[in-house]
């Protein structure tokens, strides 16, 4: 039993001899819990503007094709890198729509159910399942409708959400508020609108 003593006070004197592993440094200024911890506080249209447009337009760029002065390009990704780079933007997208659905981040409407705004949300993410699985198929015609898709989706929520509201508080802008097509387009739409009579 002596032994016993005499081996465990040598163990606790050689531990306490030892050098301790420092604690992480915390940033300053930042509390932190050991519960989870939601900030919501990005206002919507900076998480639209910085997470969710900039996905989406990489989504969408990477489909379809584009009338050049060389003629025709196809926009879709030509290597193993620009394939993962849609899958990627797909991923955030998924998640972008869990993220619409935390406390705090809804959108109230007086004349419209909370319900509309998660399943927006709930729509956007599974939209985008399946446009992850298109850009890993490397699936050109997938990636294309699965693209228009979301895109439908994305003016689908904001026509309720952002449109309308703005209509009902300002009213309808004032005269054209787009600006007009450059000449060549406009000469363009011209001829087409020539031919079709």
């Amino acid at each position: 039993m002596q032994r016993l003593a005499v081996f465990a006070a040598a163990a606790m004197l050689l531990a306490a001899c030892s050098p301790q592993k420092p604690a992480a440094p915390k940033p300053s200024g930042i509390q932190l819990s050991p519960l989870a911890k939601l900030n919501t506080d990005l206002p919507m249209d900076e998480f639209m503007g910085h997470v969710v447009d900039p996905q989406s337009f990489i989504y969408w760029g990477g489909s379809g094709t584009v009338e050049t002065a060389k003629g025709m390009q196809d926009l879709s990704p030509t290597t193993d890198e620009g394939w993962e780079k849609l899958e990627s933007a797909a991923a955030t997208l998924i998640e972008a729509g869990n993220m619409l659905q935390l406390p705090g981040r809804a959108r109230h409407l007086p004349d419209r159910p909370d319900s509309d705004w998660y399943q927006h949300a709930q729509k956007l993410s599974a939209l985008a399942v399946v446009a992850k699985m298109a850009a890993e198929k490397h699936d050109k015609a997938g990636v294309y409708k699965s693209g228009a898709d979301l895109y439908g989706e994305c003016t689908s929520c904001h026509e309720e959400y952002v449109i309308q509201p703005q209509i009902k508080a300002n009213g309808p802008a004032p005269g054209n508020p787009l600006p007009d097509w450059p000449a060549d387009v406009k000469a363009r739409q011209q001829a087409y609108a020539a031919k079709a009579k």
